[in-house]
């Protein structure tokens, strides 16, 4: 009885206003208890006078006294919550990051609740009416938030309790008689279940988001996985090419050095040999001079007569009138020793260029042409894979594809990646072969330049060879292509040209920026009164697809080559 005693009083104790303990609490003609400066104020503000609880109006202002019993039981009451807080008063106040409690005065503790009806937050003693007070329960407890104040309606002062799924905004009951009375309103918790289940799909959705991200980092390792592997192999191989051009280099001068200094050995000893038999000859002629000198002073007439013959005669020597040395000719031990280099050179660069060929025709793709695209005097086969002049030309409906030049695009775009495709130009006297942008200007005078989206080589006059950079740029391949291979890696920005048949490298456009979808391009001239009549072919993909050759052991091999 004592325990229902003293919860009936803590019912009765505290102010429906303040929701404190009863101060000089004062009884309304009604029935009903509030602090005598609550309802002072109350009705300083508002007029007719009304009991906050029940709502009855007062025609006179109540002359309102103290109730001494409530007073008396709000007195045990204050005094048992003062006791109860000097019992938590041990307990350290509130921390950064936490919420206060907006009704401590002293030391403010850590708020555990935050009432949605009161605006306030409070710790674990004054939440107490709270959990007890039967009148209380029926507020909305939430874990404690700052800026309570935010959750009232900013006109009406009311709190935010409905939700207005017109305007997609939180509103308060009186909103729903002004400015949201037709909208569909509804309290906040149903809006709250709707939400979470949107939450819910999105949370789904994040969670797919992560899972095909993961799978594409594991996509992105494994590809940086085989393209170390590529690495290595194409370290592995293509160096030794280096390897054995560096050898042969050092092998060749090493050769030529012998051999000039074989040369000159030679010639030395050729010289030393003539300089032996001319100091020979010297000393024979010396001798006859003093002997000749000695027969020219004698007084013995007889002795003069005598030997005069054998002393007059010339001496047996050699006639060196007509002997000449020559320096050695170094200059075709040079060209020879460069020529034989160059020979492997080309022989290496063929074997290289030939395994490129290889691995960029793994990327064939099944183009042909598209007949929207042609200028109406060009004629395409069915199946889009030829193009030649027509000589006369045909009544087309125009459209933005079709292009005022010779020219025509493929059916199929590529907007990543690598692809190849080969074209046969043989009996051509004049082409035009490469890519372009799809947004290219089709209309009018075009300039095939990589910054109007065209990368293209060209054949002019049957001999004369062009790319057509931001000028023109004259090659010189080493023979007539018959089959051009074109290569685009998109991401690295390439544009390659190959003579297929010979497996060189014609020309590369790098560091190119495409930012759009790409197409074959190619114009098979004018028909030249017969002299260009054989059609352009786009070859088929199928027999492109070759296999690569297998990769070398990843150990050192070194090529020897043999000068």
């Amino acid at each position: 009885m004592a325990a229902a005693g003293f919860l009936l009083s803590e019912d009765h104790c505290l102010c429906s206003i303040c929701l404190d303990v009863f101060t000089d609490p004062v009884s309304t003609p009604c029935g009903h208890n509030f602090c005598k400066n609550c309802i002072n104020q109350n009705w300083d503000k508002n007029v007719p006078y009304k009991c906050p609880n029940c709502k009855e109006t007062f025609s006179v202002r109540p002359n309102l006294k103290v109730n001494t019993f409530i007073s008396e039981i709000s007195a045990q009451f204050r005094q048992s919550a003062q006791q109860k807080g000097n019992s938590s008063s041990k307990q350290q106040g509130v921390k950064p990051g936490e919420i206060p409690c907006d009704i401590c005065t002293e030391t403010k503790l850590k708020a555990v609740k935050s009432c949605l009806f009161c605006l306030a937050s409070y710790c674990k003693t004054h939440l107490e009416p709270h959990l007890t007070v039967s009148r209380l329960r029926k507020h909305d407890l939430i874990n404690p938030v700052e800026n309570l104040e935010t959750r009232m309606c900013t006109k009406h002062n009311k709190p935010l309790e409905l939700f207005c799924r017109d305007d997609e905004i939180c509103v308060c009951t009186l909103c729903t008689y002004s400015d949201h009375e037709t909208h569909e309103v509804v309290p906040l918790k149903y809006e709250c279940k709707r939400k979470k289940v949107k939450l819910g799909k999105t949370e789904s959705t994040i969670q797919q988001m992560i899972q095909n991200r993961r799978l594409k980092i594991e996509e992105i390792k494994h590809f940086v996985e085989l393209s170390n592997k590529d690495a290595d192999r194409a370290i592995a191989r293509d160096v030794q090419v280096f390897i054995a051009l560096k050898e042969s280099v050092v092998k060749s001068k090493t050769d030529f050095i012998e051999m000039i200094t074989k040369e000159q050995k030679m010639t030395e000893k050729k010289a030393n040999f003539f300089i032996k038999v001319l100091e020979r000859e010297i000393s024979e002629l010396m001798k006859r001079s003093t002997e000749l000198q000695q027969l020219s002073g004698t007084t013995d007439h007889l002795h003069l007569i005598q030997n005069f013959s054998s002393l007059n005669s010339a001496p047996s020597t050699k006639d060196w009138t007509g002997v000449r040395l020559q320096p050695p000719t170094y200059e075709g031990t040079v060209v020879r020793a460069l020529t034989q280099l160059e020979e492997t050179l080309n022989k290496q660069m063929k074997k290289v260029f030939e395994a490129e060929l290889r691995r960029v025709q793994q990327y064939a793709a099944n183009v042909t042409l598209n007949p929207a695209s042609a200028h109406p005097q060009l004629l395409l086969s069915d199946g889009g894979r030829q193009v030649k002049h027509g000589d006369e030309e045909r009544k087309l409906p125009d459209n933005p594809k079709r292009f005022d030049f010779l020219y025509v695009v493929g059916k199929n775009s590529f907007s990543s990646g690598r692809f190849y495709y080969e074209a046969q130009v043989k009996d051509k006297a004049c082409w035009t072969l490469g890519v372009v942008r799809k947004s290219v200007n089709r209309k009018g005078e075009i300039s095939l330049k990589p910054q109007n989206g065209f990368w293209t080589i060209c054949l002019r006059n049957k001999v004369q060879y062009f790319a057509f950079t931001d000028h023109e740029v004259r090659l010189f391949p080493k023979c007539r292509p018959e089959k051009v291979g074109v290569f685009v890696d998109y991401e690295e920005g390439l544009v390659s040209f190959y003579d297929v048949n010979s497996s060189a490298l014609i020309y590369s456009f790098t560091g190119c920026s495409f930012n759009d979808k790409l197409h074959l391009f190619c114009s098979p001239g004018h028909n030249l009164g017969g002299i260009n009549s054989a059609p352009l072919i786009i070859c088929r993909s199928d027999h492109l697809r070759l296999q690569p050759p297998p990769p070398p052991p990843l150990g050192r091999h070194v090529i020897k080559f043999q000068l």
